[in-house]
């Protein structure tokens, strides 16, 4: 059973480290749904190969990230659960010794919430319990858009769902779904997969994207025999100039140095970092961001601070600009943030 839940700031970007498994996994779907043409085109455009990948365990996110994106612009909106549909255990490489230890599948979903740099994740969550449901909220702190963050919710979605479905040897299924934009004017064919897959009730209109499962499911006992060659743990990576910059500004908070006090810090010159982060997809205020909404999360959830005390402490002189840059990073207002977080 899942031990613990709450607010996970899994967000990860640009240059920080992601299975390895991911991409080629997503390379190969490609290459089965879309040819080899399209699939060798991204493999240039993000300068790694297939022999590259076999003997790698870590990529960048944004490698992950733009290949993702291209299958969304080359394919449907649901080719993203196909893609998590067509997952396979064994496929998991760096994540089979760690599976092999759970008795649960709780322990496994535990697992995968907690270590986002392993699983990899494109997303902060917020998980909760309501009755005998709990529900994973998806929570947008990287701004990105409607479309490609459906996409990549539905593509998560189908693979837990059908990863726990081997791991367990049942067929489990979500209770429901929930979409934060508007049913399509033609809904007939609208995430007719992932409904289909999940066995899932799927609603639109909603203010977040999450799912729910019965936990119920969640206590049933791993089955799934791991071969006896996955049992090495492995966890080097490639060092991350966006998480050291993290860092840096999350010691500095409030008073986060500006783009040019950083750079020295680095060791660089204002030029290089803009132009560093910029290749991997970010940006120095991106990150800025993401650190302040990710802070204001937490002491907002924590339900024990006025929002003008967070406003301070976030170093904003005016309460009315920390409610305004809120409601800009997750789409609604701290106080109405609480409210939904508990179930309204």
């Amino acid at each position: 059973m899942l031990k613990q839940g709450g607010y996970n700031a899994n967000l990860m970007v640009g240059d920080q480290c992601y299975p390895a498994f991911e991409l080629r996994n997503l390379l190969l779907f490609i290459q089965q749904e879309l040819g080899n043409e399209l699939a060798q085109t991204i493999c240039e455009q993000i300068g790694v190969g297939m022999t590259e990948l076999a003997a790698t365990q870590f990529v960048y996110v944004w490698q992950v990230d733009y290949a993702l994106e291209a299958l969304r612009q080359n394919s449907s909106q649901e080719m993203g659960a196909k893609l998590g549909a067509s997952y396979q255990v064994d496929s998991l490489d760096v994540l089979l010794p760690y599976l092999n230890q759970f008795d649960s599948l709780g322990d496994c979903l535990q697992f995968v919430i907690k270590n986002p740099e392993l699983v990899g994740s494109f997303t902060d969550s917020l998980v909760r319990v309501e009755d005998d449901i709990l529900w994973v909220r998806w929570l947008n702190t990287g701004k990105s858009s409607t479309d490609k963050y459906s996409f990549q919710f539905q593509h998560s979605i189908s693979s837990l769902v059908g990863l726990a479905r081997q791991l367990v040897d049942e067929h489990l299924v979500i209770d429901e779904i929930r979409f934060a934009e508007p049913a399509a004017e033609n809904t007939d064919n609208q995430n007719t997969f992932l409904a289909e897959f999940t066995g899932a009730k799927v609603m639109y209109g909603k203010p977040y994207f999450e799912w729910g499962i019965k936990r119920q499911w969640l206590s049933l006992p791993i089955t799934y025999q791991f071969s006896a060659i996955d049992t090495q743990l492995n966890t080097a990576r490639t060092p991350s100039l966006i998480e050291t910059v993290l860092l840096k500004i999350r010691q500095h908070s409030p008073n986060v140095p500006t783009l040019q006090a950083m750079a020295a810090q680095l060791h660089m010159s204002d030029r290089s970092l803009r132009r560093k982060l910029a290749a991997a997809g970010s940006s120095y205020q991106k990150l800025v961001d993401q650190v302040r909404c990710q802070m204001a999360i937490k002491m907002i959830l924590a339900d024990n601070m006025h929002v003008e005390d967070i406003a301070d402490i976030l170093g904003y002189s005016d309460v009315s600009h920390f409610r305004q840059s809120f409601k800009h990073w997750l789409g609604h207002p701290p106080g109405h943030f609480l409210r939904l977080n508990q179930g309204e």
